[in-house]
């Protein structure tokens, strides 16, 4: 049973970090090193000089993969350590794998869809486990003093 240790923190039943939080976070880390991929394929089209609509239209998406990929390796290192926030970032992230894994299951890529959506369900199932909940409850930390 968790305690109140009366911070707003929840301190975990046990110390012993959970099997599926490491796959979680593995997970989540590989959608991050994928992401960052293909902001590196996307940059290295773009300085090619692909054709692009808009120039500032594709240095903005390339910012946005960047930022994004940057995000999930947060929420997969702070998962690991047992913070409560990563659970909805990395709930959220996996709904956005499943809306683009389907329509690529379905639409005449059978194992790229396969390679989002298997992944992402287990996770998603795995965050819902007792034991990930109860140890993913740590509330941050005061901020240290200057």
């Amino acid at each position: 049973m968790p305690e109140d240790r009366g911070s707003g923190g929840i301190e975990p039943s046990s110390g012993v970090r959970p099997r599926a939080v490491p796959v979680i976070s593995g997970i989540v880390a590989a959608e991050a090193t994928a992401l960052l991929a293909a902001a590196a394929w996307y940059g290295f089209q773009l300085a090619s000089g692909a054709p692009v609509m808009s120039f500032w239209g594709a240095v903005f998406t390339l910012g946005l993969l960047l930022a994004f990929a940057s995000w999930l390796y947060a929420v997969a290192v702070f998962l690991f350590r047992g913070f409560r926030w990563p659970r909805a970032g990395a709930l959220v992230a996996q709904l956005f794998v499943l809306t683009i894994g389907f329509p690529t299951l379905t639409g005449g890529l059978p194992l790229a869809g396969a390679a989002m959506l298997l992944p992402a369900a287990t996770a998603i199932v795995l965050l819902f486990d007792k034991r990930v909940i109860s140890f993913a409850s740590r509330a941050a930390s005061d901020p240290p003093a200057l």
